[in-house]
């Protein structure tokens, strides 16, 4: 019943980094690990938050020095107020973003000088949307993540969430140009 009403994206991999990254979390998940670092999932709540912190700080830093730079979230919900000020401060460094939140979203955009490079927007529609993708444009050299994790302080510091790479290029194309595009492309009201 759920898949009736539900939309989602999986992709399945033979990766042997994030194979072993996914073994470790279920290993952390049944007390017989204590991982701190993976090979190539983001996983809460050991280093997801650090680590997405990071890639918006590139981001911002991209933006700074005249590369450009360019976020999208696809997320359920944007509260948490370290990854929304994260966000604000990418964006007052020229940092182009885009967030499609189904749910709630706490970040205010349009704010001169503050959030005037980011846009929100919300799908609902039909389907319940339920796909996380995070894009970092990084310079021309992107990153795609797609998970579980929402921007909820819950999601980042008290749940167990992953996020995973995608590392195939043509993967990678086919979610920023058909998948994203689709959310950027809705402007019904």
């Amino acid at each position: 019943d759920t898949a009736k009403v539900y939309t989602d994206l999986g992709l399945f991999t033979a990766n042997p980094d994030i194979v072993a990254d996914v073994s470790e979390v279920f290993n952390y998940l049944t007390g017989y690990s204590s991982q701190k670092d993976y090979r190539q999932v983001l996983v809460a709540p050991v280093q997801l938050r650090n680590r997405l912190m990071t890639l918006i700080a590139r981001e911002a830093e991209h933006a700074a020095t005249g590369r450009g730079g360019r976020i999208i979230i696809v997320t359920n919900a944007v509260t948490d107020d370290q990854m929304i000020r994260a966000l604000y401060r990418a964006s007052q460094a020229g940092v182009e973003v885009d967030i499609v939140a189904r749910g709630i979203c706490c970040l205010r955009p349009g704010i001169q000088g503050v959030s005037d490079r980011i846009r929100v927007r919300s799908i609902v529609g039909r389907f319940l949307e339920h796909c996380r993708l995070y894009w970092f444009e990084n310079g021309g050299s992107p990153d795609l993540y797609i998970g579980s994790a929402d921007v909820m302080e819950r999601n980042l510091d008290r749940r167990v969430e992953t996020l995973c790479p995608v590392l195939d290029p043509a993967l990678r194309s086919h979610l920023r140009d058909v998948v994203i595009e689709a959310y950027l492309k809705d402007t019904e009201r």
